[in-house]
C-alpha cells in the first residue's frame, strides 16, 4: 500500500597501519530473534526457519543452541531451557537449482504422544514473553514461542513455518506463519570517502488466490544503535540493547497489491552515529481487524483514520515481533606506506626469480 523511505548514513573509520574506508563498509552478519504466535488453529509440535541461499556453515547462531550462554534443554525451566523445544537441528538441503539450510525446533514423538507442543491461540501482551526468560510465566499453555538465528550473510529468502499434524500421528507438515522477516542492505556510496546507505526492509504477505490485495498488517518500529557488535543473546526482552530502543514509527499499515511492486514495503533509513558498529530494529506486528473491500480485499478505514492512524477497531491481535540486527565492518585499505612495503616485497621477489636458477 505504501513505500516509506527516509535517509540513513553510516560512517565508520579507523586509523592504523591499515586504514579503513567508510565507502567499503559491508554487512558481516545478520541476526534475528522473534516472538511468533501460533494462530494455525492446531497445536504445533515444532517450528522451522528455512534460509534459502545459506549454507549450514554460514549459520553463526541459533537461539537455544550450544555455545551462546543460554541453556539448551527442553521445557520451561529457565535454569535448563530457553524455549520448550530445546536446541534445534541445522540441516542443509539442495533442490535442483535452489539450496539452503533449515533450522528446525521440534517435539519428540514416542509413538503415541508428543513431549511438547505449542497450543494455538492469541496473545494479548507483546514483548518477548514467549520464552522462559520472559516476564509472563511462559509455560505449556502459552500459544507462542521465541526463536532466532544469525547468519554470516543475508539469505535470499526466509520462510517460517509452524510444524503441525495434519492426519498421520507423528508426521508434521508446514503451517503458514504471517510474520515478515527484516532484510538488510548496505549500499556503498559512489562518491569516494562518503558513507554508505544502510537499509532495513520488511514486506507484507503476498495476496492469496483470487485476491487483488493481500492481508493487511500493522507494524510498529523501534531502533537502537550500538558502538560495538551485537550478539544473538542480546536480542531478547530485558536486554539493555532492546530496552533502550526508541520509537521510530508508531503505526504503519502494510498491504501488498498485485501488479504494484512497491506496495506493502517498509524501508527504514535513519541517521546513525559515526561510531556505530551495529544497528538493531524491533518490529512489532498486529492483525488488521478493520473492514476489507469485499471484492478486492483492500483495507478500508472510517473517516478520519488511515494507514498511519488506526481507528479504535482497526488494530487486532498481536502476531509477533522481530528483533533484527546487523553488524557492520569496513574493508581495510592499505595506507601509501603499506603499498610501498608491498611493492618493495614484489620487486625483491622478482629479483630473486631473475637471479636464482632454482626459482
Amino acid at each position: 500500500m505504501i513505500f516509506c523511505r527516509t535517509s540513513i548514513f553510516l560512517s565508520i573509520a579507523f586509523s592504523s597501519v591499515v586504514t579503513t574506508s567508510i565507502a567499503s563498509a559491508s554487512v558481516i552478519g545478520t541476526l534475528g530473534n522473534f516472538d511468533v504466535i501460533n494462530d494455525t488453529g492446531k497445536t504445533a509440535h515444532g517450528f522451522e526457519i528455512d534460509l534459502e541461499g545459506i549454507h549450514s556453515y554460514e549459520v553463526t547462531d541459533v537461539f537455544g543452541g550450544p555455545g551462546r550462554g543460554f541453556p539448551t534443554g527442553r521445557g520451561f525451566d529457565p535454569s535448563t531451557s530457553v524455549e520448550r523445544y530445546g536446541s534445534p537441528t541445522i540441516t542443509e538441503y539442495t533442490t535442483g537449482s535452489t539450496f539452503g539450510t533449515k533450522i528446525t525446533y521440534e517435539g519428540i514423538f514416542d509413538g503415541t504422544n508428543w513431549d511438547y507442543g505449542t497450543p494455538s491461540g492469541t496473545f494479548i501482551t507483546p514483548g518477548d514473553n514467549c520464552w522462559s526468560g520472559g516476564g509472563l510465566g511462559y509455560g505449556a499453555d502459552t500459544p507462542c514461542d521465541h526463536f532466532g538465528v544469525g547468519t554470516s550473510k543475508e539469505p535470499t529468502h526466509t520462510t517460517y513455518s509452524w510444524l503441525v499434524e495434519t492426519g498421520t500421528p507423528g508426521v508434521l507438515t508446514n503451517g503458514i506463519v504471517i510474520l515478515p522477516t527484516p532484510s538488510w542492505q548496505v549500499i556503498p556510496s559512489p562518491i569516494p570517502d562518503q558513507p554508505p546507505q544502510v537499509i532495513a526492509k520488511v514486506e507484507a504477505p503476498e495476496p492469496g488466490p483470487g485476491q487483488e490485495f493481500g492481508d493487511a498488517i500493522w507494524v510498529e518500529v523501534f531502533t537502537t544503535e550500538l558502538e560495538g557488535p551485537v550478539e544473538l543473546e542480546d536480542l531478547v526482552g530485558g536486554s539493555p540493547v532492546i530496552e533502550q530502543a526508541e520509537t521510530e514509527i508508531e503505526w504503519q499499515l502494510l498491504q501488498k497489491e498485485i501488479g504494484n511492486p512497491l506496495s506493502g514495503i517498509l524501508e527504514n533509513e535513519s541517521p546513525v552515529g559515526a561510531n556505530a558498529e551495529s544497528i538493531i530494529r524491533r518490529y512489532e506486528f498486529y492483525e488488521f481487524s478493520g473492514n476489507y473491500d469485499p471484492e478486492t480485499h483492500e483495507a478500508l478505514f472510517d473517516v478520519g483514520f488511515g494507514d498511519t492512524n488506526p481507528g479504535p477497531n482497526d488494530v487486532g491481535h498481536y502476531l509477533g515481533a522481530q528483533n533484527g540486527a546487523v553488524n557492520l565492518v569496513a574493508a581495510p585499505v592499505p595506507e601509501p606506506s603499506t603499498y610501498l612495503m608491498l611493492l618493495t616485497g614484489v620487486l625483491l621477489l622478482a629479483g630473486v626469480r631473475k637471479y636464482s636458477p632454482n626459482i
